[in-house]
């Protein structure tokens, strides 16, 4: 063998010593997460801190930055056809995938393929007006679409966007998640369910420049409680959700920093009224009047206060009042027990009993629990049934519940924390909801860009469901995050996701 040929095999059999050695001479990041975090194949995964987690692990098609702007990310540049019916990609050049495959507009279409065909799939509603994906060249793709589809770019701002390396998907198929492979900064390592997922830097990452950390730990720990705990006796480096009840002590105290960031979504209560037989179980499920009357039994502001120690904006929508596309014709109601004991009573129920499915996180359980009281004053008889997430998740799927304490991150666009969940048979339509008309004024608001125009259709689609009640909405949290001032670089973004890009943590 010749000395050229043998120094080539030594480098090629050092890079990967390299690599390894970089990685573990740069910090490590140990994040303490509300819940553990379903499926890790972002065809496939519903949960927020599963997207905490896909943050670091992968790319995505755009991203989104502090005032919601779509950014690019793996696609550079983008345009519209003249009738919106097609939008071409002009793809970053260099990107490779964590086992080595290039990614390029094959790697795309497959992908959008994958989102729209792949059995349990969460994003084919986001991605239903998409009827085909062509290769223009090895680095530009065109998205056809069936009708212009206003929510296109931010949808690919998320798990609809993400992109998966197509020889690893094909091979490992429905057990894609429990290894995954994406293009990200982070590369995966290893998962123990209800303990760590572990990243490493990935080498080949198409922006290593600003990645500064060498491995990311993400430890699920429900109780606020405990992971405050840890961030203070210097287990954990950064936490999210941290209870507002906390908020005051952590700011005086230096070690910490603490950041607020409005969120896009809303925490709510989901009302079987049509996903399962237990539909019929409960007159809630059966009856607009019983649901009526529940909401009213609750007030809003109290909620905010007890719950979320007013870190919170009350709501009754999708958005939040302040948001452009609120429904301004069906305002927050205010809490009328009187009026709700009789709507009971024109029922023909004036106690009626279901039990409240909801997470074990710190937060879900007191919102269950001043619901709990809260509804008991209108003639409510309400039982708590506590589940671990991605278990209540599953139960939801199933339509294994009554009434369901559920919290969407929210979208970008409106379109995201409305058609999935209203829409017929969608996937993520927990409550079985399904109205002929409303689909219609969904698909209607999807194909217009003018935003006038959507407003008014906002306000029809408003006026109907939040009559059925299938979500009772209640508020929209503020993300609350807490981290040693050790670590740097923290932005904040609206939604709620840990940005792993610029990250500095400085040695103890």
């Amino acid at each position: 063998m010749s000395v050229r040929k043998l120094l080539l095999m030594l480098c090629c059999m050092l890079a990967p010593l390299g690599a390894a050695v970089q990685a573990q001479t740069l910090p490590a990041l140990r994040v303490g997460l509300a819940e553990d975090p379903d499926v890790l194949d972002p065809t496939l995964a519903r949960s927020f801190v599963g997207r905490v987690v896909f943050s670091a692990l992968c790319d995505k098609l755009f991203d989104v930055d502090e005032k919601l702007n779509i950014v690019p990310q793996l696609a550079e540049k983008y345009e519209w056809s003249a009738d919106s019916k097609a939008l071409t990609l002009k793809l970053r050049p260099g990107v490779h995938f964590h086992d080595g495959e290039k990614f390029d507009a094959a790697a795309v279409k497959y992908n959008i393929e994958r989102h729209k065909t792949m059995p349990g799939s969460n994003r084919r509603g986001e991605l239903a007006p998409v009827t085909s994906v062509d290769v223009v060249d090895p680095m530009t793709v065109r998205l056809n679409l069936s009708a212009p589809f206003s929510p296109l770019l931010a949808a690919l701002s998320d798990r609809a966007g993400m992109m998966v390396s197509p020889k690893a998907a094909q091979a490992a198929g429905d057990k894609f998640g429990a290894k995954p492979v994406c293009s990200g900064p982070f590369k995966f390592v290893e998962r123990v369910a209800q303990d760590r997922i572990v990243l490493e830097r990935f080498d080949g990452y198409w922006n290593k420049a600003a990645i500064n950390l060498g491995r990311i730990t993400y430890l699920p720990i429900p109780d606020a409680t405990v992971r405050l705990a840890n961030l203070k006796s210097g287990q954990l480096d950064f936490i999210e959700r941290v209870a507002p009840s906390d908020i005051e002590k952590l700011q005086q105290d230096k070690r910490f920093k603490v950041t607020r960031i409005t969120e896009i979504g809303y925490q709510g209560i989901t009302i079987n009224v049509g996903k399962s037989d237990k539909a019929q179980a409960t007159p809630l499920g059966k009856d607009a009047r019983v649901r009526e009357a529940f909401e009213l039994s609750l007030d809003r502001q109290g909620l905010a206060q007890v719950v979320m120690d007013n870190e919170a904006t009350v709501g009754n929508q999708w958005v939040a009042p302040n948001n452009a596309y609120y429904a301004k014709n069906m305002p927050v109601p205010k809490r009328d027990v009187e009026k709700a004991r009789a709507l009971l009573k024109a029922a023909g129920v004036p106690n009626p009993s279901f039990t409240l499915l909801t997470g074990t996180t710190s937060d879900a359980q007191r919102l269950a629990l001043v619901v709990q009281a809260m509804a008991k004053d209108a003639g409510f008889d309400i039982k708590i049934q506590a589940a671990e997430f991605a278990t209540s998740l599953n139960m939801a799927d199933k339509g294994d519940f009554e009434a369901y304490v559920l919290a969407w991150s929210g979208r970008p666009d409106p379109d995201g924390n409305l058609y999935s969940f209203d829409a017929c048979k969608q996937p993520l339509n927990y409550a079985g909801y399904c109205d002929a008309e409303t689909d219609k004024l969904l698909n209607a608001s999807r194909t217009t860009r003018d935003p006038a125009e959507r407003r008014k259709l906002f306000e029809q689609i408003a006026a109907r469901v939040l009559k059925e009640r299938p979500i009772v909405y209640l508020y929209h949290r503020n993300w609350l995050w807490a981290y040693t001032n050790k670590l740097g670089g923290v932005r904040q973004i609206p939604d709620g996701l840990l940005r792993v890009g610029g990250l500095k943590l400085a040695a103890n």
